[in-house]
This record gives structure tokens, sequence and C-alpha cells, in this order.
């Protein structure tokens, strides 16, 4: 399997640079940005813009472009936490001030429109501004200017224009000592804005604003669509440690005699024709975060499976998790889930098992995915295929190998094998008889391991962010290329930044999943670019020309798809060498002096970008 391509994010520090195209030196760029002020930060959107931070503010550069796309300044220097880029959309939010006096900007990074902004729009304060998917809206509640006596209201905008839709205070005229303020995310369906607010939810019709009807279920989190208009509502407890959940009909009156209450905080919520199937989680120790107290085993999975008609649970004896839910599939048959800890099992929908006994895992279960042999799991530790209907292996016994941190696996569609590479070994698996065999010892220096694999035309090709191996079917070596890190430091922060990215990749394939509600196990080993697919999804129906272009460079192949680059140390300095994926061919050389170079690689677009001084930045073409 060839690897889904994302932008590489590595954030390193550069005075000085030459560009060497093997054995050509280039002495200048293709562009060159001035832009007004000393370098902090650069940024590489998803979109493919370039966000560069300044002392005074922030700077738009697109790819193969003379001029910069925008320069913002209004608010000075901005910190990397005041910038809020909108996960697979072509906006970002620049906020400052606390509660009271925050201001917040909303640029279209692919056009370089400013949007809105607190004090163009009218605004004294904002505290929430939301975007809207697929709608392509955004809410915004705050404190208008002193003309409008401060009142509390909530606007909505055209993102394509910038224009406002409608607006209305959030608070009674009448002086009163009840909190009115928004609660949660609103929820906006095709004509309908729903907005959970301290005192109660209300709905306004789209785009005019017209009233619909308010109720008083308060303080709400979140909103989830239901049928027919219907929809759902989170409320997490002031502790944090329970979500009640309640469903709402589509002219506000409460449906369930009671709400649900759940123990933790609801992560998955499914409507399915059988009911309502919801996980949430519980964590013992709050410190440090849910991802640390699941590793260290103090974080727990529920599973509920709820009448949506009466809000009852229908399973009389819930499954026991014993550990996180890390995979969580609706299925036709039932709903399948894998534990974090270990563990893989089917319930039906009427609450019954469908494996004969829970399936033992290894631990972090990375791949659970669909195939014509049935469910193949890939684990830290262990793989194997499971006959779907009864829980049953295919495999005669599991694949077992020592715990990896770095396990990457791809199948091979020519010679019909799963391929799985953990630490230094590579295996192989039949896929019809399920035979397995070492294929080879690919053995990488500079203490590292095979972090990625791709099915090339000529072999199999290892790589990790020093060494490239390419393998021939058989398993034998074709060619090794390494390159030593060129120290320490620089080391540290490749490794951050690759890690900060694959944090990236699956926020981002979480929040596609979250925007479509889609629970389906897919074969992940065979369809190549599916979170990119899943980000167009989540847009369907968008006519913004700037959402059009994100979504062409989702499903664009990567201008550099057939090369890595690596940093490493030259005979001229530190520099970036571009290899050929096919023959381990060095084709540049891209020399950064500087022992840490602040740089930036755009592998979509084929573009490398680096800060050249206090205040100008180098593009060249890697195409």
């Amino acid at each position: 399997m060839k690897n889904q391509l994302l932008c590489k994010c590595l954030v390193l520090v550069s005075v000085f640079t030459t560009f060497q195209n093997f054995g050509q030196k280039a002495e200048h760029p293709d562009y060159r940005y001035e832009v007004g002020g000393s370098i902090t930060g650069m940024t590489l959107t998803q979109g493919g813009t370039l966000i560069v931070s300044t002392a005074n503010g922030l700077v738009g550069i697109k790819p193969e472009q003379n001029e910069l796309l925008f320069s913002f300044s209004d608010y000075g220097k901005v910190k990397p936490e005041e910038i809020y880029y909108v996960p697979n959309a072509p906006y970002l939010v620049v906020s400052q001030g606390g509660f009271i006096g925050s201001k917040k900007t909303v640029y279209d990074y692919l056009s370089g429109k400013k949007l809105f902004s607190t004090e163009g729009n009218g605004w004294k304060a904002v505290m929430n501004c939301d975007v809207m998917i697929p709608q392509n809206k955004l809410v915004v509640f705050g404190q208008r200017r002193a003309e409008e006596k401060y009142s509390m209201d909530i606007g909505v905008y055209d993102l394509e224009t910038g224009k406002e839709d409608f607006r209305f205070p959030i608070s009674p005229k009448k002086v009163s000592l009840k909190s009115y303020v928004v609660t949660g995310r609103p929820l906006m369906l095709e004509n309908t804005l729903i907005i959970p607010t301290s005192q109660g939810l209300v709905a306004k019709k789209c785009p005019s604003g017209e009233t619909l009807w308010q109720n008083e279920v308060k303080s709400v989190s979140w909103l989830e669509a239901g049928e027919k208009d219907e929809l759902y509502t989170f409320e997490i407890s002031a502790n944090g440690k329970n979500t009640m959940i309640n469903k709402i009909g589509s002219g506000g009156q409460p449906i369930w005699d009671k709400e649900y209450k759940m123990k933790g905080v609801v992560s998955k919520f499914k409507i399915t024709p059988k009911g309502l199937a919801v996980v949430s989680d519980e964590v013992d120790d709050g410190k440090g975060g849910l991802m640390k107290n699941m590793i260290s085993g103090r974080a727990e999975s529920n599973i509920s499976f709820l009448d949506s008609e009466s809000g009852k649970d229908l399973w009389e004896k819930a499954p026991k998790t014993k550990g996180f839910v890390q995979h969580f599939y609706i299925m036709d048959d039932g709903i399948l889930f894998g534990i974090y800890e270990g563990g893989i099992n089917k319930i039906s929908y009427d609450g019954m098992p469908l494996f004969k006994k829970p399936l033992k895992t290894g631990e972090n279960i990375l791949t659970m995915a669909d195939t014509p042999q049935g469910l193949i799991y890939i684990t830290s530790e262990d793989a194997n295929i499971v006959n779907l209907t009864t829980g049953e292996q295919v495999w005669d016994k599991p694949l077992k190998y020592k715990r990896a941190d770095a396990v990457v696996s791809a199948y091979d569609e020519k010679h019909s094998r799963y391929l799985i590479s953990a630490e230094n070994e590579l295996f192989s698996v039949e896929a019809n008889s399920g035979k397995m065999s070492t294929l080879a010892n690919a053995a990488f220096e500079g203490k590292e391991s095979p972090s990625g694999m791709e099915i090339r035309d000529g072999g199999i090709l290892l790589t990790s962010n020093q060494n490239m191996m390419m393998l021939g079917w058989e398993g034998g070596q074709a060619w090794h290329k390494y390159y030593q890190a060129p120290g320490k430091s620089a080391f540290g922060a490749i490794l951050a930044a690759t890690s900060a990215l694959a944090s990236a990749g699956m926020a981002a394939a979480n929040y596609a999943k979250a925007q479509q509600h889609t629970y389906r196990l897919s074969n992940q080993l065979t369809e190549r670019g599916k979170l990119y697919d899943q980000m167009g999804d989540a847009w369907a129906g968008a006519a913004a020309a700037s959402v059009s272009e994100m979504l062409r460079r989702f499903k664009a192949t990567a201008a550099t798809e057939n090369a890595q680059f690596i940093l490493t140390k030259l005979d001229e300095g530190v520099g970036l060498v571009k290899l050929n994926k096919d023959t381990g061919a060095l084709e540049k050389e891209i020399v950064l002096k500087d022992k840490k170079p602040v740089y930036e690689v755009d592998e979509i677009g084929g573009m490398l970008y680096y800060k050249a001084d206090k205040s100008t930045v180098f593009a060249y073409e890697l195409k």
C-alpha cells in the first residue's frame, strides 16, 4: 500500500541557504518574500498556504505566487496558541484577550480574504466563534458595542462572502439576574440553527433569523441531528464525570420522560435502525489527560444501546470492556469494537454476544480492517484475521512478534499477501492460506526501525526518518540508503514534528468521521487516500471557491510522491536531500548551512519554504 500523503511539517531554524540541483547549483530561489517583520514561526496549512508568524502579526504565502497573499497586523504579534486552524477547512481564527475582552478575526487562507473581525463587524468582545460544515457558515456569540447598549448577541455569517445572514440578542431586554450565555457548540441543520444556552435551546430559521421555537433544556454541551428534524442533546455534568442525554422533538419539546445518564464523557454516538449506540469514557484520575490515563490503565469505556423512542437502555447487561474502546464499528448484525488494552468483541443489537468468546489480542490495536478473508487486526504485539460471524481465528495461530513501537503494514495485491513490519523484521502472510514467514530482516541504521511501507512497482519500500530500503519480492535487499541525522537537537525536532503530524492526521480522521457519523469498517489496507476522501465528503455540496480548491488538494496526487526528503549533514553543511523512491538515487541537495534550519516541505504541492534571514522567506519548487 502506498502511504497516504500528508504535508510534513518540520519546524526547525535558518540564516542562509543555497540550492543545488544534483550537480547544478541554483543560487537564486524561485520565489522570495519579504514578510515585514522578524519571523517567529512558520506553519504549512492543510490547504497548502504557508502562514508566517512575525513580530508584527501574520502573513500568508501561497505556492507559486510572487506577492504575499495577505498581511494581518491588527493585533500585533500573534502567539501560536492564539491561532486556530479549522480542521479540513480553508479557515484560520485568530483570538486574543480574555473572556471579557476577547477579539477574533477569521481569514480564508486560500483566497487571502478577511471574512470576519470583532471590531469590523460591530462587536466589543466575541466569546464563541464556530465554523459550520458543510453549510459554510460562521456562528458568533458575544457582546455588541456601546451604541447597541452592549447587547449579548448571536450572529451568523456567510463564509463565502463574509456578509451577515442574521443576528439576534440572546438575553431579554428587561433586566434579569439570569445568566444568558452560549454553553456549547450550536447545531446547524439545512434551514435551522439550534443554539444551546444557559437558559435553554433556541431554534432559528436560516437565513431569516425567525425564531422557530425555544425551550428550557439548559446548559447543553453539544447536539446531534436525529430523525425527522429531531435532535439529541448532551450535557456534561459540572464535575465532568457524567453525561446526560436527551431527545428533543422538531418543535423543541423533550420526547423522553427523563434524560439518560451515562458515566463518563460520551465519545461515540451512532443512530442505527435498531437504536442508539453510545460509548462514554471514564477517567479515574483527571491528571494528565485521557490518553495518559488510558495508557496507565486508569480509563475505561462504557457501551450502551438505547431505545430512540423512550431513551431506555435496551441491554439488560452491557458488555464489559475492561479498558478503553479504541475502535468502534456499526455492522449489519451488531456492534464491533476493539479495546486498547487488547481484545475484540461483537455484540448483536439485542445485547447478545455474537462471538463465542471475546477474542484476545495484543495491546494497542493499530488496525482493524475488512478483507475478503475476514477482519484483519494488527496490534503492537500480534496480528490475525478473524471470522466476523463467529469470532474464530482464520489463521491457525496469530502472527506474534516482540512488542514494537513502530508497526507498519501493507497489502501486496500482486502476490496476494499481507506484509507486516515490526521493528526490523518483515513478515509475510499469504492471504488465502494464512501461511506465515519472515520475508526479510530489514536492519536500519541510526537506531531506527521502519516507520513507513509502500508497495512500489519494483518491490517493497521501507522508510524511516533517515533510512530508505528497497526489497525484492522475495525479500532480498535491492538497495539501502542511510543519511546520518545532523545532530540530536535537530533530530529531536524532526521526531517531535513527525509525532505532531501523526496526531494531526488522527485528529483530522476523527473529525471527518464525527462530521459524517460514519462508524463503518473499511478496508484500510487497500483503500488509498481514504482519509482525504472522507474530508472531501464532509464538504459535499459546498460551493465556495476556496472549499473547492481545498478538496482538489485533498484528492490530488502529491507532486513528490516518488521522492523522500531526508535532513542530514552534507559536505557544505546541514541540508535536505531528495531521493528517488524507486532507485534510491540522489536527485537534489538543498543546503541549509545553519545547524538548525527553519523550513517547511509541502510534499503535495512540491514546494520548499525556508527562513533565509530574520524577515525573508525563500521558496523553491521541488517537482
